[in-house]
């Protein structure tokens, strides 16, 4: 097979992660820190990408790595409108969307992705892409029923790993994934926890703000009159409240702590309110898998637990206790996010998956 060098970029709200791979092989990984004060000359975010162009080029070019010897340029997606799973060639109705705030109700650092991609692409007379953003929906119509006629489940998650680690998934069960019901679980700062029908996303949390299981950062879904409560308290602006729930609730909210290793360490030493939270959030996690198991009608042929918790000795064996009479699980640590972006751009540039135009 021909060797095609991918330049994978991950914007975040304080750093700019990239990394370079030769088809599979990794050849360059930094995280590019950036100072707040850097950062607060900029009113919006979009002001940052010249900025942000600059610092990976920089990085780049002390790596011994040439702009030219690049065969394309993949950014993580960001809060783009709903779309199907796949490649996606930037261009100027994306870019667009991803400047729309009102589009989702907020922005985030990773709509710089298809920009940058973009910027060094056009320098370098390359492809530009992004690949499986987090506002990839394939769900079933049924699944967007949520009791409310006002409100509408939405399919947000960690599509990128999720559909990277599938694929992983189905080889290693010796099926094509276009065949291959799983359940997909990614651990992370949010948890996502997936129904894949013939590899689709047919349900799926949202793994932002509501439903599914707690995580180290967010609330996860909650008793509405609780909720109810706390919007009228008084105690808060809606501001505050959706930071307190995204931010700083889950681990964090009752250890005040979202570190695994951290929390691992305590339950090693004997602390039972560590190890009672834990044992939540491998319960929660595994009644959504639970769930899901319904959606694909008890006919599941792997479970998958991915993401920066699946590290967590604890948390894994609580999750295949009570969930591994359901399917086989097999379990991938790490986020995966810059390998998943890379494979992308070589599925392209081999042809292997056409890029579709947003």
């Amino acid at each position: 097979m021909e060797t095609y060098r991918v330049l994978s970029i991950n914007p975040g709200s304080t750093s700019t992660k990239i990394a370079v791979f030769d088809n599979d092989k990794e050849v360059l990984s930094k995280t590019l820190r950036h100072d707040s004060k850097e950062l607060a000359q900029f009113n919006e975010l979009m002001d940052q990408l010249d900025f942000r162009k600059n610092i990976v080029e920089e990085a780049l070019i002390e790596n011994d790595i040439s702009v030219n010897s690049l065969d394309a340029v993949v950014g993580r997606g960001g809060l783009v409108r709903p779309l199907a799973s796949g490649i996606y060639k930037v261009n100027d109705k994306m870019f667009k969307d991803l400047k729309d705030k009102s589009l989702w109700g907020r922005t985030h650092a990773s709509n710089l992705g298809a920009f940058i991609a973009d910027a060094i692409g056009n320098d370098s007379n390359i492809p530009a892409y992004i690949a499986d953003p987090v506002t990839v929906d394939e769900m079933d119509d049924i699944a967007r029923i949520s009791g409310v006629p006002e409100i509408e489940r939405q399919s947000l998650l960690h599509a990128l790993n999720i559909k990277s680690i599938a694929r992983k998934t189905a080889a290693k069960i010796g099926k094509p994934l276009s065949e291959s019901n799983l359940i997909a679980c990614h651990m992370g700062g949010g948890i996502s926890v997936a129904a894949m029908r013939d590899g689709k996303v047919v349900d799926v949390n949202n793994a932002l703000l509501g439903m599914g299981p707690f995580s180290p950062q967010r609330a996860g879904a909650l008793p509405l009159s609780g909720i109810i409560n706390l919007c009228y308290s008084g105690e808060y602006t809606k501001a505050e409240l959706e930071k307190k729930l995204v931010k700083k609730s889950g681990l964090m909210g009752y250890l005040g702590t979202d570190s695994g290793i951290e929390i691992e360490k305590e339950i090693d030493n004997g602390n039972e309110k560590y190890e009672k939270i834990l044992r939540a959030l491998a319960y929660q996690i595994s009644k959504e898998i639970g769930l899901c198991s319904t959606v694909l009608k008890g006919d599941v042929d792997a479970i998958f637990l991915t993401g920066g918790l699946a590290y967590d000795k604890y948390l894994t064996r609580w999750i295949k206790d009570r969930t591994s009479f359901i399917a086989p699980i097999h379990i991938f640590p790490g986020e995966g996010e810059m390998e998943a972006l890379a494979e992308a751009g070589v599925r392209a540039l081999s042809g292997e998956e056409v890029p579709k135009d947003y």
